[in-house]
Protein backbone atom coordinates (compact mmCIF):
# COMPACT_ATOMS: atom_id res chain seq x y z
CA UNK A 1 0.00 0.00 0.00
CA UNK A 2 1.70 3.42 -1.01
CA UNK A 3 1.20 6.29 0.60
CA UNK A 4 -0.12 10.06 -0.66
CA UNK A 5 2.55 12.05 -1.85
CA UNK A 6 2.53 15.50 -0.25
CA UNK A 7 3.32 19.05 -1.34
CA UNK A 8 6.73 18.70 0.70
CA UNK A 9 7.60 15.25 -0.37
CA UNK A 10 6.92 16.29 -4.08
CA UNK A 11 9.65 19.34 -3.92
CA UNK A 12 12.03 17.27 -2.11
CA UNK A 13 12.43 15.15 -5.36
CA UNK A 14 14.64 17.28 -7.02
CA UNK A 15 16.96 17.01 -3.46
CA UNK A 16 17.12 13.53 -4.52
CA UNK A 17 17.99 13.82 -8.19
CA UNK A 18 21.41 15.64 -6.42
CA UNK A 19 22.22 12.78 -4.14
CA UNK A 20 23.60 10.58 -7.01
CA UNK A 21 26.15 13.48 -7.45
CA UNK A 22 26.85 14.14 -3.80
CA UNK A 23 27.64 11.13 -3.33
CA UNK A 24 30.33 11.40 -5.59
CA UNK A 25 32.29 14.39 -4.79
CA UNK A 26 34.64 13.49 -1.78
CA UNK A 27 37.92 15.14 -1.83
CA UNK A 28 36.94 16.29 -5.39
CA UNK A 29 37.44 19.59 -7.26
CA UNK A 30 33.85 20.26 -9.12
CA UNK A 31 33.29 22.13 -12.42
CA UNK A 32 29.63 23.01 -12.67
CA UNK A 33 28.30 24.77 -15.72
CA UNK A 34 25.40 27.80 -15.04
CA UNK A 35 22.29 26.04 -15.89
CA UNK A 36 23.13 23.11 -12.96
CA UNK A 37 24.68 25.65 -10.63
CA UNK A 38 21.43 27.73 -10.70
CA UNK A 39 19.27 24.21 -9.84
CA UNK A 40 21.63 23.82 -7.23
CA UNK A 41 21.25 27.01 -5.77
CA UNK A 42 17.93 26.01 -5.12
CA UNK A 43 18.95 22.95 -3.59
CA UNK A 44 21.55 23.84 -0.54
CA UNK A 45 23.68 25.52 -3.21
CA UNK A 46 27.70 24.62 -2.94
CA UNK A 47 27.54 24.64 0.68
CA UNK A 48 25.98 21.21 -0.25
CA UNK A 49 28.67 20.00 -2.01
CA UNK A 50 30.99 21.17 0.38
CA UNK A 51 29.23 19.39 2.96
CA UNK A 52 29.20 16.43 1.13
CA UNK A 53 33.24 16.47 1.26
CA UNK A 54 34.19 18.25 -2.11
CA UNK A 55 37.24 20.25 -1.89
CA UNK A 56 36.49 23.55 -4.32
CA UNK A 57 33.64 24.20 -6.88
CA UNK A 58 34.55 26.28 -9.83
CA UNK A 59 33.30 27.28 -12.92
CA UNK A 60 33.32 25.22 -15.59
CA UNK A 61 35.28 27.07 -18.10
CA UNK A 62 38.32 26.18 -20.09
CA UNK A 63 40.41 28.92 -18.50
CA UNK A 64 39.73 26.90 -15.07
CA UNK A 65 42.44 23.55 -13.94
CA UNK A 66 43.37 22.27 -10.53
CA UNK A 67 47.14 21.71 -9.06
CA UNK A 68 48.85 18.58 -8.71
CA UNK A 69 47.63 17.57 -5.03
CA UNK A 70 43.67 17.62 -6.71
CA UNK A 71 43.61 14.15 -8.21
CA UNK A 72 40.11 13.78 -8.45
CA UNK A 73 37.52 15.84 -11.00
CA UNK A 74 34.00 15.90 -10.70
CA UNK A 75 31.89 17.81 -13.74
CA UNK A 76 28.55 18.16 -13.72
CA UNK A 77 26.96 19.57 -16.79
CA UNK A 78 23.50 20.41 -18.70
CA UNK A 79 24.00 19.68 -22.34
CA UNK A 80 24.92 16.81 -24.94
CA UNK A 81 28.79 15.24 -24.53
CA UNK A 82 29.29 16.83 -27.94
CA UNK A 83 31.43 19.81 -28.91
CA UNK A 84 32.12 22.61 -27.48
CA UNK A 85 31.30 20.39 -23.95
CA UNK A 86 33.85 18.10 -24.71
CA UNK A 87 36.24 20.97 -25.65
CA UNK A 88 35.95 22.21 -22.32
CA UNK A 89 36.02 19.29 -20.57
CA UNK A 90 39.54 18.33 -22.64
CA UNK A 91 40.92 21.47 -22.04
CA UNK A 92 40.36 21.21 -17.76
CA UNK A 93 41.67 17.98 -17.78
CA UNK A 94 44.65 18.41 -20.21
CA UNK A 95 45.87 21.67 -17.98
CA UNK A 96 45.22 19.35 -14.71
CA UNK A 97 46.52 16.29 -12.88
CA UNK A 98 43.86 14.07 -12.24
CA UNK A 99 43.67 10.61 -11.49
CA UNK A 100 39.94 10.27 -11.54
CA UNK A 101 37.56 12.22 -13.35
CA UNK A 102 33.48 11.76 -13.14
CA UNK A 103 31.08 13.33 -15.42
CA UNK A 104 27.21 14.12 -14.98
CA UNK A 105 25.15 15.01 -17.77
CA UNK A 106 21.50 16.24 -16.94
CA UNK A 107 21.23 14.52 -20.35
CA UNK A 108 20.08 10.79 -20.79
CA UNK A 109 21.68 8.46 -22.83
CA UNK A 110 19.04 7.61 -25.07
CA UNK A 111 19.26 11.43 -26.00
CA UNK A 112 22.82 11.07 -26.95
CA UNK A 113 22.07 8.37 -29.17
CA UNK A 114 19.68 10.72 -31.03
CA UNK A 115 22.00 13.29 -31.09
CA UNK A 116 24.47 11.34 -32.59
CA UNK A 117 22.02 9.89 -35.47
CA UNK A 118 21.52 6.72 -33.75
CA UNK A 119 17.65 5.36 -34.70
CA UNK A 120 18.01 1.49 -33.13
CA UNK A 121 17.87 0.68 -29.47
CA UNK A 122 20.73 -0.33 -27.52
CA UNK A 123 22.14 -2.61 -24.63
CA UNK A 124 23.78 -0.25 -22.06
CA UNK A 125 25.46 2.92 -22.30
CA UNK A 126 28.06 2.71 -25.14
CA UNK A 127 28.18 6.79 -25.63
CA UNK A 128 28.90 7.12 -22.07
CA UNK A 129 31.31 4.39 -22.11
CA UNK A 130 33.30 5.84 -25.09
CA UNK A 131 33.88 9.08 -23.45
CA UNK A 132 34.90 7.23 -20.57
CA UNK A 133 37.93 6.02 -22.49
CA UNK A 134 38.22 9.80 -23.72
CA UNK A 135 38.57 10.56 -20.09
CA UNK A 136 41.31 7.96 -19.50
CA UNK A 137 43.33 9.06 -22.95
CA UNK A 138 43.22 12.91 -21.64
CA UNK A 139 44.40 11.87 -17.61
CA UNK A 140 47.03 10.51 -19.41
CA UNK A 141 46.71 6.85 -18.15
CA UNK A 142 43.97 4.32 -19.14
CA UNK A 143 44.18 2.72 -16.03
CA UNK A 144 42.82 5.93 -14.38
CA UNK A 145 39.43 5.70 -12.72
CA UNK A 146 36.55 7.43 -15.56
CA UNK A 147 32.77 7.49 -15.04
CA UNK A 148 30.50 8.92 -17.07
CA UNK A 149 26.38 9.03 -16.06
CA UNK A 150 23.35 10.69 -16.35
CA UNK A 151 21.69 12.61 -13.09
CA UNK A 152 18.76 14.89 -14.24
CA UNK A 153 19.71 18.26 -11.84
CA UNK A 154 17.45 20.54 -13.49
CA UNK A 155 14.70 20.76 -10.99
CA UNK A 156 14.89 23.75 -8.58
CA UNK A 157 12.37 24.03 -5.65
CA UNK A 158 11.45 27.55 -5.28
CA UNK A 159 8.97 27.06 -2.69
CA UNK A 160 6.63 23.49 -1.21
CA UNK A 161 4.12 24.88 -4.15
CA UNK A 162 6.51 25.30 -6.54
CA UNK A 163 9.13 23.49 -8.45
CA UNK A 164 10.56 25.73 -11.92
CA UNK A 165 13.15 24.01 -14.66
CA UNK A 166 15.60 27.35 -15.32
CA UNK A 167 17.57 24.93 -17.57
CA UNK A 168 14.61 25.03 -19.61
CA UNK A 169 13.82 29.02 -19.49
CA UNK A 170 14.87 29.85 -23.08
CA UNK A 171 12.17 26.72 -24.12
CA UNK A 172 9.73 28.92 -25.85
CA UNK A 173 6.32 27.87 -27.43
CA UNK A 174 6.53 28.02 -31.59
CA UNK A 175 4.70 31.32 -32.89
CA UNK A 176 3.58 31.71 -36.50
CA UNK A 177 7.06 33.15 -37.50
CA UNK A 178 8.57 29.56 -36.36
CA UNK A 179 6.16 27.69 -38.92
CA UNK A 180 6.55 30.20 -41.83
CA UNK A 181 10.71 29.28 -41.40
CA UNK A 182 9.74 25.74 -41.16
CA UNK A 183 8.03 25.41 -44.23
CA UNK A 184 10.73 27.64 -46.13
CA UNK A 185 12.62 24.46 -45.96
CA UNK A 186 9.92 21.99 -46.82
CA UNK A 187 8.88 20.98 -50.23
CA UNK A 188 5.01 22.76 -51.45
CA UNK A 189 3.03 19.92 -51.03
CA UNK A 190 4.25 18.65 -47.60
CA UNK A 191 4.05 22.25 -46.01
CA UNK A 192 1.76 23.08 -42.59
CA UNK A 193 -0.86 24.55 -42.51
CA UNK A 194 -1.21 25.83 -38.70
CA UNK A 195 1.40 25.68 -35.73
CA UNK A 196 -1.46 22.38 -34.91
CA UNK A 197 -0.12 20.31 -37.81
CA UNK A 198 3.57 20.32 -36.75
CA UNK A 199 4.78 16.94 -35.34
CA UNK A 200 8.23 16.78 -32.79
CA UNK A 201 9.96 15.08 -36.42
CA UNK A 202 9.71 18.61 -38.16
CA UNK A 203 11.02 20.22 -35.86
CA UNK A 204 15.33 21.27 -35.63
CA UNK A 205 17.32 18.61 -33.83
CA UNK A 206 18.30 21.46 -31.39
CA UNK A 207 14.63 21.81 -30.22
CA UNK A 208 14.02 18.36 -30.42
CA UNK A 209 16.82 17.45 -28.11
CA UNK A 210 15.69 20.04 -25.63
CA UNK A 211 11.83 18.88 -25.92
CA UNK A 212 13.60 14.90 -25.47
CA UNK A 213 15.68 16.23 -22.33
CA UNK A 214 12.59 17.89 -20.58
CA UNK A 215 10.56 14.98 -20.89
CA UNK A 216 12.87 12.26 -19.41
CA UNK A 217 13.43 14.81 -16.99
CA UNK A 218 10.16 14.77 -15.50
CA UNK A 219 9.71 10.89 -16.43
CA UNK A 220 12.49 11.04 -13.90
CA UNK A 221 10.88 12.68 -11.46
CA UNK A 222 7.41 10.57 -11.90
CA UNK A 223 9.41 7.63 -11.45
CA UNK A 224 10.79 8.96 -8.04
CA UNK A 225 7.44 10.05 -7.21
CA UNK A 226 5.88 6.65 -8.36
CA UNK A 227 3.09 7.95 -10.08
CA UNK A 228 1.46 7.46 -13.41
CA UNK A 229 0.34 10.74 -15.16
CA UNK A 230 -2.99 11.10 -16.95
CA UNK A 231 -1.61 14.24 -19.35
CA UNK A 232 -3.58 17.31 -20.79
CA UNK A 233 -2.17 20.05 -23.11
CA UNK A 234 -3.10 23.26 -24.72
CA UNK A 235 -1.37 24.69 -27.31
CA UNK A 236 1.11 23.56 -29.98
CA UNK A 237 4.44 22.98 -28.20
CA UNK A 238 2.28 21.66 -24.75
CA UNK A 239 0.80 19.44 -27.22
CA UNK A 240 3.88 18.03 -28.89
CA UNK A 241 5.97 17.74 -25.22
CA UNK A 242 2.77 16.27 -24.00
CA UNK A 243 2.93 13.72 -26.74
CA UNK A 244 6.56 13.06 -26.34
CA UNK A 245 6.00 11.80 -22.72
CA UNK A 246 3.23 9.35 -23.95
CA UNK A 247 5.40 7.73 -26.28
CA UNK A 248 8.41 8.03 -23.93
CA UNK A 249 9.48 4.13 -23.53
CA UNK A 250 10.23 4.27 -19.81
CA UNK A 251 7.14 6.19 -19.59
CA UNK A 252 4.96 3.34 -20.46
CA UNK A 253 6.63 1.09 -18.13
CA UNK A 254 6.31 3.36 -15.49
CA UNK A 255 2.91 3.86 -15.95
CA UNK A 256 1.99 -0.08 -16.22
CA UNK A 257 2.93 -0.48 -12.14
CA UNK A 258 3.15 3.51 -10.74
CA UNK A 259 0.52 3.18 -7.63
CA UNK A 260 -0.02 7.37 -7.34
CA UNK A 261 -1.97 9.00 -9.58
CA UNK A 262 -1.93 12.64 -10.94
CA UNK A 263 -3.06 15.09 -13.84
CA UNK A 264 -0.55 17.31 -15.64
CA UNK A 265 -1.82 20.32 -16.81
CA UNK A 266 1.21 21.31 -19.97
CA UNK A 267 0.34 25.42 -20.98
CA UNK A 268 1.35 27.12 -23.80
CA UNK A 269 2.87 30.55 -22.26
CA UNK A 270 2.09 32.66 -25.41
CA UNK A 271 -1.94 31.02 -24.68
CA UNK A 272 -1.48 33.17 -21.56
CA UNK A 273 -0.03 36.47 -22.96
CA UNK A 274 -1.92 38.95 -21.18
CA UNK A 275 -0.71 37.70 -17.82
CA UNK A 276 2.86 36.92 -18.91
CA UNK A 277 3.62 40.56 -20.12
CA UNK A 278 1.54 42.72 -17.48
CA UNK A 279 3.47 44.14 -14.50
CA UNK A 280 0.21 44.78 -12.73
CA UNK A 281 0.50 41.93 -9.77
CA UNK A 282 -0.20 43.66 -6.73
CA UNK A 283 1.83 40.68 -4.61
CA UNK A 284 4.73 41.37 -2.89
CA UNK A 285 7.01 38.90 -4.61
CA UNK A 286 6.29 40.75 -8.19
CA UNK A 287 7.40 43.63 -7.57
CA UNK A 288 10.64 42.20 -5.90
CA UNK A 289 11.15 39.99 -9.29
CA UNK A 290 10.52 42.94 -11.48
CA UNK A 291 12.15 45.80 -9.63
CA UNK A 292 15.88 43.83 -8.45
CA UNK A 293 18.22 42.45 -11.47
CA UNK A 294 18.90 39.13 -11.96
CA UNK A 295 22.04 37.23 -9.87
CA UNK A 296 24.50 36.65 -13.01
CA UNK A 297 23.62 33.75 -14.83
CA UNK A 298 20.66 33.08 -13.45
CA UNK A 299 17.09 33.51 -14.71
CA UNK A 300 14.90 32.97 -11.55
CA UNK A 301 16.42 34.88 -8.73
CA UNK A 302 17.49 38.39 -7.89
CA UNK A 303 20.35 40.51 -6.41
CA UNK A 304 19.56 41.66 -3.06
CA UNK A 305 21.41 44.97 -2.40
CA UNK A 306 23.34 44.07 1.04
CA UNK A 307 25.16 47.14 1.62
CA UNK A 308 22.73 49.03 3.76
CA UNK A 309 23.18 45.66 6.39
CA UNK A 310 26.76 46.94 6.95
CA UNK A 311 28.73 50.18 7.75
CA UNK A 312 30.80 49.74 4.48
CA UNK A 313 31.13 53.18 2.35
CA UNK A 314 29.00 53.32 -0.73
CA UNK A 315 31.01 54.42 -3.37
CA UNK A 316 28.58 55.89 -6.82
CA UNK A 317 29.36 53.67 -9.54
CA UNK A 318 30.81 50.80 -7.89
CA UNK A 319 28.43 48.20 -7.10
CA UNK A 320 30.41 44.31 -5.97
CA UNK A 321 31.82 46.30 -2.68
CA UNK A 322 29.40 43.47 -0.89
CA UNK A 323 28.28 40.57 -2.14
CA UNK A 324 24.41 40.40 -2.79
CA UNK A 325 21.65 38.99 -1.19
CA UNK A 326 19.23 36.53 -2.73
CA UNK A 327 15.49 34.60 -2.46
CA UNK A 328 17.19 31.03 -2.50
CA UNK A 329 17.24 30.04 1.56
CA UNK A 330 19.85 27.28 1.96
CA UNK A 331 18.04 25.30 4.68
Amino acid sequence: MSKMLTAEDFTQLPLLMWEKVFSKVKKAVVFMDDRCAEALHWSGGAAALLEAGARNVKQFSSFEACGENEPKAVFVVSTVLKGRTVDIIKDIISLSHFQYCVVFTTVPHSVHLFANNVSTEMEGNPVFDQFEEKLCEWMGNMNYTAEVMHSPVVFAPVSQQLIVAPAFAHLFPLLPPDLDSLNAKRPEKKRFGTLNDLNVHSLPVELQIEIKCLVSALNSMFEAAKMREESFAVGPMSRIIAGELANHNQAKNRRKIAPNKASIIFIDRTMDLTGVVGHHGDNLVEKILSVLSPLPGHVTDVQVDMLELTNVQRIPHFQNTVAPGCLAQTQ
